[in-house]
């Protein structure tokens, strides 16, 4: 079989880097067409540079990158220093990049990939809030139809909010585009905080990494170690949630997640639940199905899979 056809819609931020190694370690399942860049956990001007650092890194200095939205559809842009640091990749001392970024704008390049790509043979990946989706949904309409599949991570149920009581970080930055997005009709696969907040990065786990012995093996451990410090002094846990490689990770092994095909409707008018993903999880409304909300994952096999295809690059 050959490899799915995605492209990464990202705001790098640690987890999201260690997002991307994976998928570029698994060129047998993945190809990746393109990286686009949105503003979320820091601004654009870092989180495309970022991209281009860990294309770098993984020795894949030829993957286009694009930088797109750099605010929100209609509000202002809301970032996480303070999980992150002020470049979003603090811990490990990566070199600036040297590939240049591309330069047509990343929602263009989504457009113009789903156009002429055959239909529903392109999938993408969303790491980081919805702007550059919603934009290209917005600018060309035609492209709901022809993509394969939008494979996310983002919101909550179960563990409600991660940046307000009731909303997760990414949806909350840009809940409009997000609206957009799970109205779109595309079919939808979710990791929201349910699944990633049960793939936390222990100090075995992180360990495992280090003993790679590889410039990437030894720069995973570092972001973590870094971006971790924030995670359990919130929550107490014993090492932090490694978020968006599960989006990759399902794209690889599937069978490690669990959930249920339900309604999500993203709350866009009040001020207290801003960016709530309300998923009608136990299916009270009538409301149609639009999106598959995972609630589990078999996180020894995650890390398992990570640790090996880390170890390839």
């Amino acid at each position: 079989m050959s490899p799915r056809k995605v492209i990464i819609d990202t705001d790098p931020g640690q987890d999201d880097a260690v997002a991307i190694l994976l998928a570029f370690a698994s060129p047998d399942e993945l190809e990746v067409l393109g990286i686009t860049a949105v503003a979320g956990n820091v601004p654009l001007a870092f989180t495309e540079k970022n991209a281009r650092i860990v294309c770098e890194l993984a020795g894949k200095p030829d993957t286009p990158v694009f930088a797109g939205c750099d605010h929100p559809l209609s509000r202002p842009l809301v970032t996480a220093e303070y999980v992150h640091g002020k470049t979003g990749l603090d811990g490990p001392n990566l070199p600036d990049p040297t590939m240049a970024l591309q330069e047509k704008h990343a929602v263009d390049f989504i457009i113009e990939t789903f156009r002429n790509k055959p239909e529903k043979t392109v999938s993408i990946c969303p790491l980081g809030p919805l702007t550059n989706i919603a934009s290209a949904l917005l600018k060309a309409p035609d492209i709901a139809s022809r993509v394969e599949e939008i494979i996310m991570m983002g919101g909550a149920y179960f563990e409600v909010g991660n940046i307000t009581p009731a909303a997760e970080f990414n949806i909350y930055v840009d809940p409009e585009a997000a609206d957009i997005v799970f109205n779109s009709g595309i079919k939808l696969t979710v990791m929201p905080l349910d699944v990633t907040h049960k793939a936390l990065v222990t100090a075995d786990r992180n360990d495992a990494f280090r003993r790679l012995d590889t410039k990437v093996g030894i720069a995973t451990a570092d972001m973590t170690d870094f971006f971790e410090r924030f995670d359990k002094e919130k929550y107490g846990s014993s090492g932090a949630p490694l978020h968006d490689p599960c989006v990759t990770a399902y794209l690889i092994r599937p069978e490690l997640f669990s959930g249920r095909k339900i309604n999500v409707t993203i709350e866009t008018g009040s001020e207290l639940t801003m960016g709530m993903t309300v998923a009608d999880w136990w299916r009270v409304t009538e409301r149609p199905a639009n999106a598959t909300f995972m609630n589990e994952i078999d996180a020894d096999g995650f890390f398992a899979l990570l640790t090996e295809r880390l170890g390839r690059l």
